[in-house]
């Protein structure tokens, strides 16, 4: 790796010296720790299992509000006619 790029890595908005890189990066964890766990086809871990059930909840509850908002809002639909009207 250059110095260049290294040095901007570390200078990123969301470098290694932030929550923001290892929050993602110890979910990337979790999530491949649970997908090893679906070879022995039975949850030896319910602590690991618990996490993944939330965090799955949380993320098709942020989905759905998001194609809610974007899909079938009324301030989305007024906008849409008054971009027409123009």
């Amino acid at each position: 790796m250059s110095t260049n790029k290294l040095l901007a890595f570390w200078n990123h908005p969301a470098d290694p010296k932030t929550v923001h890189f290892w929050a993602l990066t110890f979910k990337w964890g979790i999530s491949i720790a649970n997908i090893a766990d679906f070879s022995n086809y039975n949850i030896k871990n319910w602590n690991l299992f618990s996490v993944n059930f939330a965090m799955a909840r949380t993320g098709l509850y942020q989905l759905s509000r998001k194609i809610k908002q974007d899909y079938f809002s009324e301030s989305t639909e007024i906008e849409a006619t008054a971009m027409q009207e123009s």
